[in-house]
């Protein structure tokens, strides 16, 4: 179906579907999207939106923290103080331990009601189904996205300009790169060493040795981990450390402050996620700045984004329906590319920001080429907080390559075992 009859067949449904009859008059939705991202930008845009359709309704709105929700997401599940609509972290260990624990409910009907099948193809709801046991792929949809996301290098590209650099293809020009800008007095590479950028690292590196019987074993739960492809990632690392392609400093860094670094134009590289494009876009001034594939043989860090859930206890289902509805109409995800983000069905002759266009290519080559390795934390539950711990002590030396491999191995093969 082409875009024009998309937006109209949306248009449609949004219209025709009315305005839901609220159970009360209270309708309460959170996020943790920052608020200065595209998706902060956007979302907040649309509620406002929203809240103007239904002035018989309090729209209660909570500014939330990926940390919040990554940590105590199933206890505010299972409570009373749950809203009607939230996002939540795709993946076995977030949205499929909830979906598996009856903390959500299924979106099956609204997904053909609302008209999102004709928007979202199979492909996109991967990490909106989850079986039983919480295994994404298949089963009942329990969650939709209505962005992607992905991780990637980068760059100042006057800095990279400035030095002769041109961008890198492949992994030995990245450390060329890296060599280069250290021969002049920068270190290349911000990094959050105690935060998720730390293990997005790692991951990349990792994926450059892995193949996809690899990832669908490591990301499925299928067999005990193969350490090889992390015990490379990790010796890469504190070989990057050692030859001063990363700071010291940034062993115990956060993202925020390694952004800060990139944004100030004071290192040239950070290998993060696509959440930062509309702060980027917003923020840097005074040199150009692009983005770039980490180099790897296929697989990239990266997905469609975090899903709009409806936990089980949500009183205005339909309402939470109608807003997942707004925020993937052509105006929405038009407005989200415009603001510098990835949007999934935006008609790519409205968007205008060079930022967005450039965000939908890149995701585009990765998708086509069906190079999504997805996260590194996914497969197990509370293994994202395990691999920020020992990614820091790596890094700050107090584990080796191999203590590294052996200590995430032991989690991974223990819930491997018990699933």
């Amino acid at each position: 179906m082409k875009l024009s009859t998309l937006a109209m067949a949306l248009g449609a449904v949004v219209l025709t579907t009315g305005f839901a009859h609220a159970q009360d008059k209270i309708f309460k939705i959170w996020w943790f999207e920052d608020p200065a991202s595209a998706q902060g930008i956007t979302w907040t845009k649309a509620l406002e939106e929203f809240k103007a359709s239904h002035p018989d309704i309090t729209v209660e709105f909570e500014q939330k923290t990926f940390v919040q929700l990554q940590a105590a997401g199933s206890m505010i599940l299972n409570s009373s103080e749950a809203p009607d609509l939230l996002e939540y972290n795709k993946g076995n260990a977030t949205a499929g331990l909830v979906a598996s624990q009856g903390l959500l409910q299924p979106l099956d009907d609204a997904f053909t009601a609302q008209g999102w099948d004709k928007i979202l193809n199979e492909g996109a709801l991967a990490l909106s189904r989850y079986d039983e046991l919480g295994i994404y792929g298949s089963g009942k949809i329990w969650g939709i996205s209505t962005y992607g996301e992905y991780v990637s290098a980068f760059y100042n590209i006057d800095a990279f300009e400035k030095a002769g650099i041109a961008v890198p293809t492949t992994f030995e020009e990245l450390t060329a790169a890296f060599e280069t800008f250290k021969a002049a007095g920068t270190t290349p590479l911000a990094l959050g060493g105690a935060d998720t950028s730390g293990q997005h690292v790692l991951a990349s590196l990792a994926y450059t040795k892995a193949d996809q019987t690899w990832i669908e074993n490591y990301q499925g739960l299928k067999a005990p981990l193969d350490t090889a492809p992390y015990l490379y990632a990790a010796d890469t690392m504190l070989d990057w450390v050692a030859k001063g392609y990363v700071s010291q400093d940034s062993t115990g860094m956060k993202d925020a402050d390694a952004a800060l670094q990139f944004s100030s134009g004071k290192a040239p590289i950070f290998i993060s996620g696509s959440w930062n494009l509309g702060m980027f876009n917003a923020d840097i001034k005074d040199f150009e700045w692009g983005q770039f594939l980490v180099p790897t043989p296929k697989y990239s860090v990266g997905s469609t984004g975090n899903l709009w859930v409806v936990p089980k206890s949500s009183k205005n289902p339909e309402l939470a329906a109608e807003f997942i509805s707004l925020l993937l109409s052509p105006k929405y995800q038009t407005e989200q590319a415009n603001n510098g983000g990835v949007s999934i069905a935006a008609d790519p002759a409205t968007v205008t920001n060079p930022v967005g266009q450039n965000a939908a290519a890149v995701f585009k080559e990765i998708s086509d080429n069906q190079g999504l390795g997805f996260y590194p934390d996914w497969p197990v539950p509370g293994f994202y907080e395990v691999l920020i711990q020992k990614v820091s002590g790596l890094l700050q030396g107090t584990l080796t390559s191999e203590q590294f491999v052996e200590q995430i191995k032991s989690t991974y093969d223990d819930a491997q075992l018990n699933q």
